[in-house]
């Protein structure tokens, strides 16, 4: 999708995204790259009152059709949520902390290598995840998960983007949170049912600290991978947190691990399910792949399915 004229983008831009002091600099090599480009970049700066979907609506009527992002994973889901059910274009400039969307889709981080698939790359199918849950659904483009990581979340974040006075809350979360009677009902009706501490369902192939797990191509391959922690202990999970799976690292034989369409999962006592990051409730939810709902600008490879 080459820029042979001036084309109009809409910049979404998080200046609170990883550790992100550098905000003012970053937007000014952002804008210059983008010109380079000969797009025309109309910037857009978040806050805690913006409305994603309003901004995206406005810009559509006015005939832009692709919308930056630079910013984190959280940012993305944010605006994935906004695009659902749109025929325009996202296109990612990562400058989160972990950037494991941009990772999965082989999108670079610099600045110019980023906005050069913008202007040079192709428009990509990609599907998205989604979760039901209290009869409210919810697109997600990263990762549902079901039980403790989701408990640990919050505080395990502050302490990533710097806040150790929340190690405390951390400790205290992990060793006191009990496990649950899980249920899952997987594709076919195969049904695994066992006590466990948490359920973790990925569209991407890589999650948290750059851990792969899912294959290169899992974000467009119509599936789900599901990864079940029954049989590990909370020092298991300690270590899965914090050296996870990677690419040098073989997955742990104790975790189970389905790659699904569709997956119902009902816990007692109920626990607590997180979607990229935004916490959804408790109890029983249904999870569940959305084929081929988003387009993003991504650079080419012979597997991807371009638009």
């Amino acid at each position: 999708m080459e820029s042979q004229s001036s084309m109009r983008v809409k910049l979404i831009f998080n200046p609170s995204s990883g550790a992100n002091v550098e905000s003012p600099v970053e937007i000014a090599d952002v804008l210059k790259e983008m010109q380079t480009w000969k797009f025309l970049p109309e910037l857009y700066l978040i806050d805690p009152d913006s409305d994603l979907p309003g901004v995206v609506e406005d810009a559509i009527s006015q005939g832009i059709q692709m919308f930056v992002v630079c910013g984190g994973d959280g940012t993305i889901s944010a605006v994935t949520k906004a695009l659902m059910g749109t025929n325009a274009i996202l296109g990612i400039i990562p400058a989160g902390t972990q950037n494991n969307v941009a990772l999965s889709l082989g999108i670079p981080t610099d600045i110019p290598g980023a906005v050069a698939i913008l202007g040079k790359g192709q428009p990509l199918k990609i599907d998205i995840g989604l979760v039901t849950c209290n009869d409210i659904s919810t697109p997600f483009i990263e990762l549902c998960s079901v039980g403790l990581f989701s408990t640990l979340f919050p505080s395990g974040d502050d302490i990533q983007h710097g806040n150790i006075a929340r190690i405390g809350d951390f400790l205290g979360i992990l060793t006191t949170s009990p496990p649950s009677d899980i249920h899952l009902l997987l594709d076919d009706n195969k049904e695994i049912h066992k006590f466990g501490h948490a359920a973790l369902i990925s569209n991407m192939p890589y999650i948290g600290r750059h851990y792969q797990v899912g294959a290169p191509d899992a974000y467009n391959d119509g599936l789900l991978d599901v990864l079940f922690f029954a049989d590990l202990s909370k020092l298991d999970l300690i270590g899965y947190i914090l050296n996870g799976v990677g690419t040098d690292t073989p997955e742990d034989p104790r975790i189970q691990h389905y790659r699904v369409r569709r997956v119902v999962i009902d816990t007692q006592p109920a626990m607590p399910v997180m979607a990229d990051g935004i916490t959804l409730g408790e109890g029983k939810v249904l999870i569940e792949v959305t084929r081929h709902a988003l387009t993003v600008m991504v650079g080419t490879t012979e597997s991807d399915e371009l638009v």
